[in-house]
């Protein structure tokens, strides 16, 4: 996970802000996790992903390991990782997701879901 795209931090008068991408081409998302909800144990071949978590009460598992995740703490997904987000609280949790890479919704190699979506 070291091919983690740089972020660059700028203090402002105002306060401050923190760069993520600058000119690649990216897709970004919030993805919102319903209170108990889960998303698929999934990988994918084409795009790399940045998550920054907006909520408490996440729960990531990202190939054999399982974080809980503080706001702000980023998590680099590189293309291949087996990842898994999941609300574990009572209320929803939301990730910001910027995806680098070809992004497209058919590229999700699901390999388990609690929705009977499994399979590419």
């Amino acid at each position: 996970m070291n091919d983690k795209p740089p972020s660059i931090k700028v203090d402002k008068p105002w306060g401050k802000f923190e760069q993520y991408t600058h000119n690649l081409p990216c897709t970004v998302k919030i993805i919102t996790v319903a209170p108990g909800g889960t998303l698929s144990r999934q990988y994918h071949h084409h795009r790399d992903e940045l998550w920054v978590v907006l909520d408490p009460g996440a729960r990531v598992e990202l190939d054999e390991k399982t974080l809980h995740p503080d706001p702000e703490e980023k998590l680099f997904i590189p293309r291949g990782t087996v990842h898994r987000l999941s609300s574990a609280g009572e209320k929803a949790v939301r990730i910001l997701e910027i995806s680098f890479g070809e992004f497209d919704e058919s590229d999700i190699v699901r390999l388990e879901d609690v929705y009977g979506r499994v399979g590419p």
